[in-house]
């Protein structure tokens, strides 16, 4: 038994989690996201990479040049806005009928 079965406490995989989510994406040009990456040139510090529970943001420390965006695997939670402070992410909420739709509540 490990220590952490011994404590009673449970661990939990986000990636499988985010697994359970059904994604109904909209087109780029009503996308509920944009990430302006000409800004985030000049981040030292990524806090969107660290702080997206989705993992949609790649850059340096997957030895890119540029920062990467994937848009469909975001789960709308506004992380990576309320992180940001080079002010490269436009968020709102997508347009009815598109987004995310959670399995459990």
């Amino acid at each position: 038994m490990t220590e952490v079965q011994k404590l009673g406490l449970f661990t939990y995989d986000v990636k499988n989690g985010l697994g359970l989510i059904a994604y109904n994406v909209d087109d780029h040009e009503f996308a509920h996201i944009i990430v302006d990456t000409k800004k985030c040139d000049d981040c030292s510090h990524m806090m969107c990479v660290w702080g997206c529970p989705a993992q949609c943001y790649n850059f340096r420390d997957q030895g890119l040049d540029e920062m990467k965006f994937q848009v469909e695997d975001c789960i709308e939670c506004g992380t990576c806005y309320i992180m940001c402070d080079q002010g490269a992410v436009s968020w709102n909420h997508p347009r009815g009928g598109f987004g995310i739709t959670y399995s459990q509540g």
